[in-house]
């Protein structure tokens, strides 16, 4: 008769690698407005510690995906996971490892720098003490330290995106989700946004989703994604989309993909 084995190797059962687990996976999902398809069999995920670019011109579905990523719509069809989360069925636990930088501004204009965080870490139960201190440290972060008791409404676009940004780590998630962060903001601007974002992914490996239209935000090192009229026509390395595409560019990769005719905002 075999012995059993000790209770410690019983109870044993194997553990997921957490890097093997998406920072965000969208399984099939598909989105109408009665009988308009916004979004048709989506799929694609977003690892941890990694820049994807979602890339589609205005009216592609990206701003419906952040919103049912974001759960401002419910889910129509197919699954959002955030960290193995499904927002569905446990939106507590994956809504908590969620940062999200909407297009529109949602700033309080008349409230401080400081005030409007403090204002965001309540929200999330973080307390008075530790609250305040995770402020100061994001307002240095992003070299705002000394208007922090300005109102919001004295920064540039520049400044109000940066804060946005902090607002949206405050309550430290693992996953960051930006929907075209950089529009309408300068040149400068844009550029020290995207290095911002960027620098979080290295430093602080969180996975970054940025929705764009304007080519020039997307680097050879990026996963890319490539949406148009609802439907996913590419995704991968940029390099390998662009290099599947017959093209030499993303510019001219995006043109043979979705047969524009014009090319959006950044295109040269």
């Amino acid at each position: 008769m075999t012995s059993p084995a000790p209770i410690a190797e019983q109870r044993e059962t194997p553990r997921p690698d957490p890097a093997a687990v998406p920072a965000l996976s969208i399984d099939g999902v598909s989105h109408a407005y009665g009988e308009r398809r916004a979004l048709m069999e989506v799929s694609f995920n977003v690892q941890p510690a990694s820049f994807t670019a979602l890339l589609g011109l205005n009216g592609a579905g990206k701003s419906t995906l952040f919103s049912l990523i974001t759960r401002l719509f419910g889910i129509q069809s197919g699954r959002v996971g955030i960290f193995g989360h499904d927002i569905s069925k446990s939106p507590g636990e994956a809504l908590r490892l969620l940062g999200v930088v909407f297009q529109p501004r949602t700033l309080d204009l008349d409230l401080s720098l400081t005030q409007n965080l403090l204002y965001h870490a309540a929200l999330h139960g973080i307390s008075r003490g530790e609250a305040r201190a995770r402020s100061a440290e994001l307002l240095d972060r992003i070299g705002l330290t000394e208007r922090g008791g300005s109102k919001v409404r004295d920064l540039s676009g520049g400044q109000m995106r940066r804060l946005e940004i902090a607002r949206a780590l405050l309550h430290r998630p693992r996953l960051l989700l930006l929907d075209e962060p950089t529009v309408g903001l300068d040149v400068k601007a844009r550029a020290d946004i995207i290095s911002h974002v960027r620098q979080l992914v290295s430093e602080q490996g969180i996975g970054v989703l940025w929705a764009t239209h304007l080519f020039d935000e997307i680097v050879a090192g990026d996963d890319l994604v490539v949406l148009h009229q609802g439907k996913v026509l590419a995704q991968g390395p940029m390099s390998r989309v662009v290099a599947e595409a017959g093209a030499q560019d993303v510019n001219t990769a995006f043109m043979r993909l979705t047969g524009a005719q014009t090319l959006p905002g950044g295109g040269a």
